[in-house]
């Protein structure tokens, strides 16, 4: 029996991160490559994809920049064969790549709080649709093929968030006036569930095989947030605080390892507390 260090390694195992350059997703990226994993940092962005691969080539882990648009399936399927072809194999997917809440820029000309349900416009909620669910499913879809083919085996991530698993208290997005200058938005809680809902699919339907599919639910992450919505953010939580930027990667590298080869179809809650009252 290994021992349990040995459950954590992912020595020869191959990772894709999509949202490779985002808070976490650099995170993700430089926890699977210390953890001995070849990792692939994808993302739209490519400038910003080539910089974290090159920081991670020079501390001397293996690392592939792949400029990818997780929307279209030819840049996704392009993505993944690059991957195999540059590697040789893939092992573990974390589908980390998400709009993060885009308000109007105009609301406030229009009188309109951004993020406001009655007047959210049409166009930012099929775009994130398209990036957050379709996205994920197109990635998730190329992926487990070569995860079937090389003899149904590999660790699939999702990134959810408490606000998939909870409606948002808006108002810990108010200003000390009491006045509400912005919401979160409607599409981020609707698409964050149903990534619970991909999750359990996915899980259920390679039941029988050695794919693993599960979530990861991250609390908010400080970074640089105005004060008083880092005090409103924090009285929520049984910790007291937001969560620091690393404070997912042990987390995330448990579900990518052999350490939780008997879970699927679960999610793992790093909130603070957020959920737990």
């Amino acid at each position: 029996m290994p021992k349990i260090q040995e459950k954590f390694d992912l020595t020869g195992r191959v990772a894709i991160v999509t949202g490779g350059v985002g808070l976490l997703g650099v995170e993700f990226c430089r926890t699977l490559a210390e953890a001995g994993a070849a990792v692939a940092v994808v993302d739209l962005n490519a400038e910003k994809c080539v910089t974290v691969a090159a920081d991670l080539t020079r501390a001397g882990y293996q690392a592939l920049a792949v400029a990818t648009d997780i929307t279209n399936p030819d840049s996704v399927n392009a993505m993944v064969e690059k991957v195999v072809s540059t590697f040789g194999r893939l092992d573990v997917l974390v589908n980390s790549a998400a709009l993060d809440p885009k308000f109007d820029p105009d609301a406030v000309n229009k009188g309109i709080a951004p993020g406001n349900f009655e007047e959210y416009p049409l166009e930012q909620w099929n775009a994130a649709l398209n990036v957050n669910l379709t996205g994920t499913f197109l990635v998730t879809q190329a992926c487990v093929k070569q995860m079937v083919a090389q003899g149904k085996k590999g660790s699939i991530i999702n990134i959810c968030s408490t606000y998939g698993l909870n409606g948002p208290d808006q108002r810990i997005y108010r200003k000390a006036d009491g006045s509400q200058p912005a919401f979160k938005p409607v599409y981020y809680t609707v698409t964050k569930a149903g990534i619970v809902g991909f999750t359990k699919y996915l899980a259920s339907y390679y039941m029988e095989t050695e794919i693993r599919v599960n979530m990861l639910t991250p609390g908010g992450v400080y970074n640089n947030h105005d004060e008083l919505f880092a005090k409103n953010y924090a009285a929520k939580t049984i910790l007291g605080r937001m969560a620091k930027k690393d404070e997912m990667n042990g987390a995330l590298l448990f579900l990518a390892s052999d350490a939780s080869s008997y879970m699927t179809g679960n999610n793992v809650v790093v909130d603070g507390g957020w959920t737990a009252w």
